[in-house]
């Protein structure tokens, strides 16, 4: 047998047990699958070892990809603009606190400039997964302020997967150039937006086309080939291949079928993110750890004290709530998944020193284990520091807040600059999604199209199909860049508006043509080797072209409308259903799922009367894959049935806490007398049943039992009509529960 094969079985072997002794003691998996590589590892002497680092490393690799593809299913692009600006920022400062603390740390230890970046990135974001699940045991998923903590990890993982791809840069071209810098940042930003505008475009188009062909197999070996197929084209572009998973997630998440691949796809994300975490434990040295205690030491405390205080005060920042902020903070005072993402993407990259990935695997451990307890410090350490606050500083605050209030509200009650800002973001979102989409066109015709056509039909001919080909190609992208918005209702409210507005108005329209005749332009620069008065003759009579047909005209309103109605589509599909969060108050939607063995079972709405107990209204049941919206009161509810309520959050969890509590206790379940047996029972000439029918006697509601079957005096057994009456000497078998059964044999 393969060493791979006898090296994953006995990961996984020792992973289980690990785990069940640390689901056991309440502790979280990823704390026990990284133990569990320690045990397994070759820095254990006392245990047995894999045989091939080099292939768990292998299977470890899948476990990252599955992991950032099922992140890219959490996110969303549009979830971004929906949070606002509040939970960026606070993402963004607590990430650039937590990097300068991490390079201190680094400096002062007399570390490598590349180990001091990379550290910086390690300590910067928190886990996602150990936050998520502290949450889950205690009891604060629905809280106000776990919501607020949840985007902005959606934030760092975004920011992280940015960062993962500068340091990759910088660890490549060993400098610190600003110019650099800043072209990988565009070249990352064109590749991001090309991924969404074509993703959003193509899959949802494709998917919908194939519906009827896809089940549920078929969807998964889909998207897990999408998945690899984009990790295998951002390798060869020169991105990491779970940036590349990451991006064909986000994608998949704009589509309907995205909880499908959710579902289909989260076992093999638990499988192979085990043996990714696994992986992470074998790297943890015994020898390591003893010489480098006190950079642990002081790392554990950097990154518990510092999200702490940078932390609670980033959350202050934006939220200004004492509470709100204090207890997200604490909530955060851990690192894991991503810092062992960039860990190893610092020793692939062969620029980070052998003992800082056991260091960060060993503070995540500790601080993993810190955090439950740090969150129940929480409420108590946001009263101290909210008493300590003077009045004249929160007000101060307060006032601060206000005064920003009032003069953004003033700069939107003046309508010119009101309707600037409008016509410029509008251009400019439309101009650089168009722009992308040319750029991208044009190079693939010059990199396929163009050797093609000079391949069949001679390099002359060839560079005028080429062109011809390629500029209509482009022309549903250019003909956007020039004509949107000239028309709109800001341009002419402007153009009314004075002289000078209608003067820079002209202007930016004139920009806008200049734009795309410079596309058009270059195009036929590198396509047709002319004289530059012809060039420009040929892009002005293709520009005019473009902006006269009506054929490219309608090719480019039905692109932008599929475009929009993929976008919008999962919006509008969730609009229909229940599961959403409501706005004004502290009110959402939120589902109940009923235990195997509720009490609540077979009962009415109306018997259970949730509204006047619980506070809280029933919206909808799914049972089974099917829907009861606004169920009335004589609708039942059975184990296993999911409630949709819709409460405040403080109600939901209540009920949620309720709904397990009220369950039938384990003796009671286990009862015989639930048990259902059969019987035989000859009558006599004295049994009440001689002359009577089944239909007279109603064994169901009278005996609580059924009968099935009448023998007769020769053995034969036949079904028993309703009509026919009972006569002496018949053998009825009669099923039922054996208290039900004795009963009956003893009146009949």
């Amino acid at each position: 047998m393969s060493s791979l094969i006898t090296d994953l079985a006995y990961i996984l072997v020792v992973a289980s047990i690990v785990t069940i002794i640390f689901k056991r003691l309440r502790q979280p998996l990823v704390l026990g699958y990284i133990v569990a590589g320690f045990l397994a590892g070759p820095h254990m002497p006392y245990t047995p070892s894999v045989s091939s680092m080099e292939g768990i490393e292998e299977w470890s690799q899948l476990g990252v990809v599955f992991l950032m593809f099922t992140l890219g299913l959490e996110f969303s692009f549009k979830k971004i603009l929906k949070m606002g600006m509040q939970p960026i920022l606070t993402a963004v400062m607590v990430m650039c606190c937590m990097i300068g603390i991490g390079g201190m740390i680094a400096l002062l230890f007399g570390w490598s400039s590349m180990d001091r970046l990379f550290l910086g990135g390690m300590l910067s974001m928190s886990s996602t997964t150990i936050i998520y699940k502290a949450f889950d045991d205690l009891g604060l998923r629905s809280k106000r302020f776990a919501s607020g903590v949840i985007s902005v990890l959606i934030i760092e993982d975004i920011l992280g997967i940015l960062l993962m791809v500068m340091l990759s840069a910088l660890a490549v071209s060993r400098t610190f150039q600003g110019l650099e810098l800043m072209k990988s940042l565009m070249q990352l930003g064109f590749f991001l937006l090309l991924w969404f505008l074509v993703g959003i475009y193509l899959l949802p188009l494709l998917l919908r086309k194939a519906k009827k062909y896809i089940n549920s197999e078929t969807l998964l070996v889909v998207s897990v080939g999408l998945c690899f197929l984009m990790a295998v084209i951002a390798t060869k572009v020169g991105y990491s291949p779970a940036f590349g998973a990451f991006m064909m997630g986000s994608i998949l998440a704009e589509t309907l079928e995205a909880e499908n691949i959710e579902k289909g796809v989260g076992s093999l994300r638990d499988l192979f993110g085990a043996v990714f975490f696994v992986s992470v434990g074998m790297m943890v040295e015994p020898s390591v750890l003893s010489e480098y205690w006190l950079p642990i030491l002081v790392l554990t405390l950097a990154v518990v004290l510092g999200q702490m205080f940078f932390g609670s005060l980033s959350f202050f920042a934006t939220s200004g709530n004492v509470q709100t902020a204090v207890r997200s903070g604490f909530s955060m005072v851990q690192i894991g998944e991503f810092a062992f993402i960039i860990a190893a993407l610092g020793q692939e990259l062969g620029v980070t020193s052998k003992f800082l990935y056991p260091v960060v695997v060993s503070v995540s451990i500790i601080t993993t284990f810190l955090t439950p307890y740090i969150i129940k410090l929480s409420p108590k350490a946001a009263n101290r520091i909210e008493k300590s606050m003077s009045n004249e500083l929160q007000s101060l605050f307060n006032r601060g807040k206000s005064i920003s209030v009032s003069r953004r509200n003033e700069r939107l009650r003046l309508s010119p600059a009101l309707a600037w800002r409008k016509l410029f973001k509008a251009i400019l979102v439309q101009t650089i999604a168009y722009l992308t989409i040319s750029v991208a066109l044009a190079l693939f015709s010059f990199a396929t199209i163009l050797p093609l056509c000079q391949h069949i039909i001679g390099e002359k001919y060839g560079y005028i199909v080429g062109l011809v080909i390629t500029l209509l190609l482009l022309s549903p992208c250019i003909r956007p860049i020039i004509i949107k918005k000239n028309h709109s209702r800001e341009v002419k409210y402007l153009i009314s508006s004075g002289k000078m507005n209608a003067l820079l108005v002209r202007l930016v329209l004139f920009a806008k043509v200049l734009l795309g005749f410079v596309i058009i332009y270059n195009v036929v620069s590198f396509v047709a080797p002319l004289w530059w008065f012809w060039k420009v003759l040929i892009s002005l009579a293709a520009l005019l072209l473009m902006v006269v047909s009506r054929l490219v005209k309608y090719t480019s309103i039905r692109m932008e409308r599929t475009f929009k109605q993929n976008l919008r589509l999962r919006d509008q599909q969730a609009a229909l259903s229940y599961g959403r969060k409501l706005r004004g108050r502290d009110l959402q939607i939120a589902r109940v799922k009923i235990p195997a063995h509720s009490k609540w079972g077979g009962h009415t709405l109306a018997q259970l009367h949730f509204g006047r107990t619980d506070r809280v209204h029933i919206a909808a049941i799914l049972r089974a894959g099917h829907r009861i919206n606004i169920p009335g009161g004589s609708h039942r509810i059975y184990p296993g049935d999911i409630l949709e309520v819709v409460a405040g959050v403080e109600a939901i969890e209540a009920l949620r806490q309720r709904s397990e509590q009220e369950v039938l206790p384990l003796q009671e379940r286990n009862k015989e007398k639930h048990n259902l047996s059969i019987i035989s029972v000859k009558l006599g000439e004295s049994s009440p049943l001689i002359g009577k029918t089944l239909q007279d006697v109603d064994f169901r509601l009278r005996y609580h039992c059924m009968v099935v079957g009448v023998e007769n005096e020769e053995g034969h057994l036949g079904t028993i009509q309703a009509k026919r009456q009972f006569q002496e000497n018949d053998i009825v078998w009669v099923v039922g529960e054996e208290a039900d059964l004795s009963m009956l044999s003893m009146v009949i």
